[in-house]
């Protein structure tokens, strides 16, 4: 389900912690994905940046599915779908 929300989305993502802290920061950001398989002290922060500023955070299995998802040929840990 998440992926392909993240699919429908590409014009409308910010990929990787840094961008995704920024959106997120910035109030720009609608919800966040996360990969299971990311690592957690990359991971955590996002949740608890997003958890502080009330965004929802969806959890997928796979970082190497969440990059081909965003339309990027490398895996990726987190994106956040932007307004």
């Amino acid at each position: 389900m998440s992926y392909e929300k993240v699919a429908k989305a590409q014009k409308r993502l910010k990929i990787g912690a840094k961008q995704v802290q920024k959106a997120i920061k910035h109030g720009e950001a609608l919800e966040v994905v996360i990969a299971s398989d990311a690592d957690r002290h990359v991971t955590d922060k996002i949740v608890n940046v997003a958890n502080d500023y009330q965004i929802p955070v969806l959890e997928v299995d796979s970082m190497k599915e969440l990059g081909q998802a965003s339309g990027i040929d490398v895996s990726a840990a987190t994106v956040a779908i932007i307004e």
